[in-house]
Parts: structure tokens; sequence; C-alpha cells
């Protein structure tokens, strides 16, 4: 798990300024935000995972829940250690987290676990309007492993092709019979175009535009690398 460096004076010393805003940032409030994304994802793959799940399929739930979480710990956990439980959050102030960010984390944890398994049960009935909202948050998931993958630094690693295929895997597991787990515009449209069926196609547009626009304010507003993020840059 990632050390969070609090009063770290390894490597060379950034100026006042900078080295205040890090302190604040990077330290302090990137990581609540990441195990808040992070949790709320897990939570919300796990719940439609048994949603979703019939006698035949047993092995749904267990699948998702361990494949959307090691997708996540390696999208996300550079920045945060990659806890998205109290329990682990617990654990590990014998290892690499202080003290002061055990509360921080198990509130975002616990708080958008909740929102996670909201979002859930929102997207679970059949209807069209839910089903653009199933289909951002899977694109969400998507996106979010690709970009953090590739350009995020302290996220960015050999596992990254690996990790964009495993979300997918992971998307079409739980929002398959949701709705339909596209999560790609052109992968819509050609089938459309040579069946003739036009029916509720703008789900998979709406849905994808948005997850992928939701993907692109998290990372340059909250939990992009300073070379990346538009606001707090150089922290």
């Amino acid at each position: 798990m990632r050390d969070l460096e609090f009063g770290s004076d390894r490597g060379e010393e950034p100026s006042m300024g900078a080295q205040c805003r890090g302190s604040w940032y990077e330290r302090l409030l990137q990581p609540c935000l990441v195990e808040l994304l992070g949790t709320t994802l897990f939570t919300f793959v796990g719940c439609l995972s048994v949603i979703e799940n019939r006698p035949e399929m047993g092995l749904l739930p267990a699948l998702a829940h361990g494949l959307a979480l090691g997708l996540i710990i390696t999208s996300l956990g550079g920045i945060s250690g990659g806890h998205f439980n109290p329990v682990v959050s617990l654990v590990d102030l014998v290892g690499s987290l202080h003290l002061m960010m055990l509360l921080p984390y198990c509130i975002s944890q616990l708080c958008w676990g909740l929102i996670g398994a909201s979002l859930a049960k929102a997207v679970s009935p059949p209807d069209p309007f839910w089903n653009a909202g199933g289909e951002m948050m899977l694109t969400t998931l998507l996106v979010l492993a690709a970009c953090m993958g590739a350009i995020n630094e302290k996220t960015q690693g050999p596992l990254a092709p690996f990790s964009i295929g495993l979300s997918v895997t992971v998307d079409i597991l739980v929002g398959g019979a949701v709705s339909g787990a596209c999560m790609n515009p052109a992968r819509a449209f050609g089938p459309a175009v040579m069946a003739g069926h036009w029916d509720y196609h703008w789900v998979y547009w709406l849905g994808p535009l948005l997850g992928s626009l939701l993907v692109g304010v998290l990372i340059r507003f909250f939990i992009g690398d300073g070379k990346t993020r538009l606001v707090l840059q150089g922290c």
C-alpha cells in the first residue's frame, strides 16, 4: 500500500507555497476523494451483480466483486493505497496510513458505499432513462481505467492495457442484463445500422458521453496529478 509520506523529506525540497499546497491536497484531500470514488464504483458493481444474478449464474457476484476490486486498486491505488474498506484502513494503521487519515477514509468509504448501492438500485429497472444512467456508470469505470493507466503519473504502469480489457469484462458481467453494456457509441451504431433497429439507440450515445465527461472532470480537477489538473498545479 502506498505511503502517504507525511513529513517526508526525501528528494528535492519544493518551494514553501508548493509544499503547503501539496500537503493540503495531494497528501490529505485527494486520497479521500479517490477512496470515495473507488468505493462508489466497487459498491455499484458489486450490488448490481447481486441484483442481476440468477441461480444459473452463481459465480457472477464472486467474479464481479473480485475483478472489480482488482481493477479499481490498479487504477486508483497509487493515490490512496487502494483500501475501499474501513477494515483495511484500520489494519493499515500498522503500515503506511497516518492516524489522522483513518476517520476521513472511513467516512468517505461508508457514505459513498451508500451512494454506490443507491445507483445500482436506480439503474436496475428496465427503463430507457435509467439504462442511460447504467451506461454512464459502466463507461465511467472503463474510461477511468484507461485514463488513469495511461495519463496519471502515480497510477501508470504495464498493467494498463490489462486493466482496460478487464474493465470491459466487469462491465459486461454486471451490466449486460441492464443496458447491454456497450460503453461505445461506435459499437452500438454498426449493429443498429445492419439490423435496422434504432429503439433507444440514444441510450448508447448519451450514457457513454456523460461517463467520459465525468471522468474528464474528475481527472482534470480532482484526482489527476499536478501536471494534469487544471487547479492546484505543482502540488
